[in-house]
């Protein structure tokens, strides 16, 4: 499995899409395409072909177990890992996220500087463990 490169992210709010496209792309060198609603996830997935997706949990329309449910509806989207971003993190909330098929769950707010190493981290330990 190839070290983690390409990361797509649902985010609705702009400050947040700044701040993590600074610490993602400047600070982690990854290729990162956004998104600010779920309901524009298929698309941009399909066409940017992602190795991780990051999903915002409280979204107006489509929240983040919505567009998660959403994207397993696509068979070609099956083995993309998924890692929930949220301020609520109950060890009963992370539970049920986790549920839902994400392989992860992260705190907001994040840590600028060591998100990126964290999502490679992630992301290296669930591909040693799928292959």
């Amino acid at each position: 499995m190839d070290s983690l490169e390409r990361v797509y992210y649902v985010e609705d709010e702009p400050d947040i899409r700044i701040i993590a496209e600074l610490a993602l792309v400047q600070v982690g060198g990854l290729q990162l395409k956004m998104g600010a609603t779920g309901e524009t996830a298929i698309e941009d997935i399909r066409q940017f072909s992602p190795q991780l997706i990051l999903l915002d949990v409280m979204m107006p329309g489509l929240d983040g177990p919505a567009t998660l449910k959403r994207i397993r509806e696509h068979k070609e989207f099956d083995d993309i890992p998924v890692i929930f971003l949220t301020a609520k993190v109950q060890s009963d909330e992370v539970r049920e996220l986790k549920s839902l098929g994400a392989i992860d769950v992260i705190p907001k707010p994040f840590a600028p500087l060591t998100i990126a190493d964290m999502l490679k981290k992630i992301y290296a330990d669930w591909a040693a463990a799928a292959s």
